[in-house]
């Protein structure tokens, strides 16, 4: 298995979790972007609500982005939306499914080496 083509790949998607804090809008400001985040989400334009929600912070907006990406079997980005709301519920859930994956990965792996 070659490492480096699978986080190319998903790099290629944007699809790694930012730790980084945006930085704070003003109470008007943010309310006004926060409905206009709103009605792009609304009107299907989920990348652009992303951006906004992402610029304003706005936890509820990002956990309903995770939501559709969830919903289209984006894990990777939900777990990144999920985790920048921050809700932990959400994304301790994508991780512990994320962590099955790996230890059956591994436990295949094991396998096939005692066998090989």
């Amino acid at each position: 298995m070659d490492r480096k083509k699978i986080f190319e790949k998903h790099d290629k998607q944007n699809s790694f979790i930012r730790v980084t804090s945006p930085k704070p809008v003003e109470g008007s400001q943010k309310a006004a972007l926060n409905r206009k985040g709103n009605q792009l989400f609304n009107d299907g334009d989920i990348e652009a609500a992303m951006r906004v929600f992402l610029t304003t912070g706005y936890s509820d907006g990002l956990s309903r982005v995770g939501d559709h990406y969830k919903s289209k079997n984006r894990p990777l980005e939900a777990l990144r939306m999920y985790w920048l709301a921050p809700d932990r519920k959400k994304s301790e859930s994508l991780i512990e499914q994320a962590a099955f994956v790996l230890q059956n990965l591994i436990h295949e792996n094991e396998q096939e080496q005692s066998d090989g």
